[in-house]
């Protein structure tokens, strides 16, 4: 008798373990292949466009990048408000345990000492203490202006390598969507086969119990089945795994249920011929040309670092005065205020300054050549995959021609070996061409999709996928 295990919580993978009697082989046989297609027939159909949306929406790194962006946008705001009045309320209260000594030149006001005469007095008191409001008004600094400018780019570099982010899982998802999808086929291709196998199996054994065939050759029938059926339980394993991968990427809390299915109908997605190159969404051309635009703004900063600043500053308080530690005396705190037009100019630059200012124009140099050849390089595999998906198409269609003619090629062989008119060799070198023929089918039409995913990537229409 047969063993059949489910191993949950998949549902989906089936170890089939041959003991006995064909009657039971038959039944299970049945059974198997009716519970494998109730549990690819899933309760839900996701579609690439809903994966790719699940994935950007619910990706830990995807959500991470975006508080990058949300921290740059607040960096920027907070440069922009240096532009704005600053005010602070400022007190202190100080002890002079030394007060400052100055020399008067008493002669000269006083025509009772000699023209020359001085005395040393000391200024202020031992304790004063002052209170009031302090005001600044940026007018003029190009410095500032230039880091406002900085963090802008900054902040749009954070956004292009968002977006690259996001089109990077993009295109790892639809990379395992469509595995998903040629799993699926693979499936249905050896559910086929493991249906004529069996059949076969039994024609040869009914042949040997009327005597006309060897043992052995109903023993090798029966191993070509076992093999058939081992394919079968592989491919539902990996596509186990693939659904398990895809329900990583987007994001899914709960990785271990595959009671899904994917949509078909993808693969009907047709090529257009009449998508151009869009540069503008190509986010790594996009962060080279920033890049470069923000080194040239750096080196620029260097020298208005250099640059006069002008600001108005104004102040509006009052102070005291004491040679004792009084700090609520009465009638000893006398008004202060001052307003007027602060201006610095730098005299020196460093020798620091010009060696930055040279390692950033050349620098912007090496992101304006890494820009060309990447640009070059989009180029390049946009041509190819062009060149790879006219190929491709075309053979498979030609594949498929011959696949429909080597399966009625094997049903001829067949029917002429039941017959006694063909060697049993030749009907395996025939199913075997047949594997061979659908295997190549196969692996044509992955490549053939992952040369349609770079050319979106390459073009930069890669979020024609999910938008």
């Amino acid at each position: 008798m047969f063993n059949l295990q489910i191993y949950s919580p998949f549902k989906l993978k089936a170890l089939i373990i041959y003991r006995g009697s064909t009657l039971n082989f038959r039944i299970l046989l049945i059974f198997t292949i009716f519970l494998i297609s109730i549990n690819c027939n899933a309760q839900r159909i996701i579609t690439l466009s809903q994966s790719i949306k699940s994935g950007l929406s619910n990706r830990n790194s995807i959500l991470a990048n975006k508080i990058d962006l949300a921290v740059g946008s607040l960096q920027t705001e907070a440069l922009f408000r240096k532009f704005r009045p600053q005010l602070s309320l400022e007190y202190s209260y100080l002890y002079n345990p030394i007060l400052q000594t100055s020399i008067l030149p008493i002669g000269v006001f006083n025509p009772s000492f000699p023209i020359d005469a001085t005395k040393s007095v000391q200024f202020g008191t031992k304790w004063n203490q002052s209170a009031g409001i302090y005001a600044i008004q940026p007018i003029f600094d190009r410095s500032l202006s230039a880091r406002v400018n900085e963090s802008k780019l900054q902040e749009r570099i954070l956004a292009l390598s968002f977006e690259q982010s996001e089109n990077d899982l993009a295109y790892t998802i639809a990379q395992a969507y469509i595995a998903i999808c040629i799993d699926n086929s693979k499936i249905e291709s050896l559910k086929s086969d493991t249906s004529r196998t069996f059949i076969q199996f039994q024609n040869f054994k009914n042949i040997f119990d009327e005597e006309r065939l060897l043992k052995t050759e109903v023993i090798k029938s029966e191993i070509l089945h076992f093999e058939t059926l081992q394919l079968l339980s592989n491919a539902i394993s990996l596509l186990i795994e693939d659904k398990v991968y895809l329900l990583y990427l987007m994001g899914e809390k709960s990785i271990d249920s595959c009671d899904f299915q994917v949509d078909s109908n993808v693969s009907a997605i047709k090529f257009d011929d009449l998508l151009l190159l869009d540069p503008k969404q190509l986010s790594y051309l996009n962060e080279l040309d920033v890049k470069s635009q923000l080194t040239d703004l750096q080196a620029m900063l260097e020298r208005y670092k250099q640059s006069p600043t002008v600001a108005f500053k104004g102040f509006l308080g009052a102070n005291q005065f004491l040679n004792a530690f009084n700090p609520v005396e009465s009638n000893s705190w006398f008004g202060s205020s001052y307003i007027g037009l602060d201006v610095k100019i730098p005299l020196m630059i460093n020798e620091n300054t010009r060696n930055k200012i040279k390692q950033m124009k050349l620098q912007s140099n090496q992101y304006q050549f890494q820009k060309d050849d990447l640009s070059q390089n989009y180029s390049k595999d946009r041509l190819i995959a062009k060149l790879m998906i006219d190929n491709f198409r075309t053979r498979l269609i030609t594949l498929n021609k011959i696949i429909n003619l080597s399966s009625e090629s094997l049903s001829i062989f067949d029917a002429r070996f039941l017959e006694g008119q063909e060697s049993i060799f030749n009907v395996k070198i025939e199913e075997l061409k047949h594997k061979v023929l659908k295997a190549d089918y196969l692996n044509l039409e992955m490549q053939l999709w992952t040369y349609w995913l770079n050319y979106l990537n390459a073009s930069g229409h890669l979020s024609l996928l999910w938008q």
